[in-house]
């Protein structure tokens, strides 16, 4: 019950926000009728359903290739969406000031023009003109079949200086303006309708708006793409014996192999981590969303992985959306030793790993105390764990430093604030009494291939040995 109404709030808010999109991009900037109204009302209906494909295609079990050819344009299109959003709200604030000086230059340049009217006939002639009246409407001399000069009544003309054209009027043709004039009179050249004032402030906000937001989401495409970058820190060990100063491990997280990236993702993250040498790799968890019969074959090259103390794998959270179990035995076929609540005893340090909260439903959640029960406590230990949220065990137990992924150091911008809210770490390093915890940003992207303001990265982590 809760999980439908939380459903129909999000389908709400999304229907609330996809129609403020319509209009200030097509309602306020297009005619009635015309072709560009047309395609985005159409491309309004047809995106969000894109959208909804490419989230639920993967859950309802829909054919691989179907997937994929709903994703890039459905998660691309929840990208776009949001810096869309967000730099129309900046527009709201735009607008007004916008319209404010249009109207200011508009005016002073009415008044300069009426002053230079009515000052030409005095100069030339020498005699007394009579002043018009601005406080008057304007007239204009309308001809007629039986007469000319003729001025109709002042109301039938009268203009103001707020009147502006229709912006979707069509203007009078040159051939409609010959076919009306009288016999014998030369007709008027035909007026063309320039934008409303409102309505060439639409376009120019709306397209400015438009360029930042596409932007946005192109460059952050193009960093996911590209692949992570290599960050490197330092984490003193009070425990760490002195032959184990400098031993560096490799932390990738949040890999996601999926719809969208696929086999050259994960070489570009495997050619990247054995350009470190590490000493050991640490994969932390959420390496695919998919199954292994639709993605085995994409994490193949996670066979080509080089350690001297080897390659490691704790499952995340999406690991259980996709056949934990199947991928836990794929991964050791490709050579990494998957830590399912174990420990091993590396040179120098324990190193550990529990399996992600996630599996609790499927009775596979992290323990602890089978991880880390019976250790030798007077040995550093470094605990491999997917979220965040379980850095209290890992205090409790003793660990010295917990390596952890999950949060993609927010993905989108202002994401970040909501992961804080869900997440004692966001991303970096912090202490928790005698525990240090890192929180990698991750190597790829969830739903749309696009990072803003949280780039990905793959992390050295260099031990340091107080005793060296």
């Amino acid at each position: 019950m809760v999980f439908a109404l939380v459903g129909l709030v999000v389908l709400a808010l999304l229907g609330a926000v996809h129609r403020y999109v319509w209009r200030r991009f097509v309602g306020d900037t297009t005619a009635p009728g015309s072709r560009l109204r047309r395609a985005g009302t159409v491309a309004a209906f047809v995106l969000p359903l894109l959208s909804v494909g490419a989230m639920t295609s993967g859950r309802v079990g829909a054919p691989f290739w179907l997937q994929q050819v709903l994703a890039w344009p459905g998660f691309l299109w929840l990208a776009c969406l949001l810096y869309l959003t967000l730099a129309l709200l900046v527009g709201e604030v735009v607008r007004p000031v916008l319209l404010r000086v249009l109207a200011r230059r508009d005016a002073a340049r009415t008044g300069a023009e009426s002053g230079t009217a009515s000052g030409t006939p005095a100069e030339t002639s020498g005699t007394p003109t009579e002043v018009p009246d601005e406080t008057r409407p304007r007239t204009e001399k309308l001809v007629t079949s039986g007469s000319t000069g003729v001025s109709a009544p002042p109301e039938a003309v009268a203009r103001t200086a707020c009147d502006a054209p229709d912006p979707v009027a069509e203007p009078e043709t040159e051939a409609a303006a010959t076919a009306s004039a009288p016999p014998g009179t030369t007709p008027a050249p035909a007026l063309v309708p320039q934008p409303s004032r409102r309505l060439f402030v639409s376009r120019v906000v709306g397209g400015a708006a438009a360029a930042a937001g596409l932007a946005t989401v192109g460059y952050g495409a193009y960093g996911v793409l590209r692949g992570p970058s290599v960050r490197r820190i330092t984490v003193p060990l009070a425990k760490l014996p002195r032959a184990a100063h400098g031993f560096r491990i490799a932390v990738v997280s949040d890999i996601h192999i999926g719809p969208i990236l696929g086999r050259a993702h994960t070489r570009r993250i495997v050619d990247t981590i054995n350009a470190t040498s590490p000493d050991l790799v640490a994969v932390v968890g959420d390496l695919v969303d998919g199954s292994v019969a639709d993605l085995g074959s994409a994490a193949e090259p996670l066979a080509a992985l080089r350690a001297r103390h080897g390659s490691y794998f704790v499952t995340g959270n999406h690991e259980y959306f996709s056949g934990a179990e199947q991928w836990v035995d794929h991964v050791r076929e490709l050579g990494l030793v998957p830590l399912e609540n174990a420990r091993v005893e590396i040179e120098g340090f324990d190193l550990a790993g529990v399996n992600d909260i996630a599996g609790e439903t499927e009775g596979q959640g992290p323990d602890f105390g089978r991880a880390l029960g019976d250790r030798d406590r007077g040995r550093a230990a470094v605990l491999m764990a997917h979220q965040p949220v379980v850095i209290h065990d890992a205090v409790e137990h003793g660990v010295d430093l917990q390596l952890s992924g999950h949060t993609h150091g927010g993905q989108l911008w202002p994401g970040n604030y909501l992961a804080e809210l869900a997440n004692p770490t966001v991303a970096g390093l912090e202490r928790y009494g005698d525990t240090q915890l890192f929180v990698s940003r991750g190597a790829g992207a969830w739903g749309p291939p696009v990072r803003v303001g949280a780039p990905s990265d793959i992390t050295v982590v260099e031990l340091a040995s107080r005793q060296a």
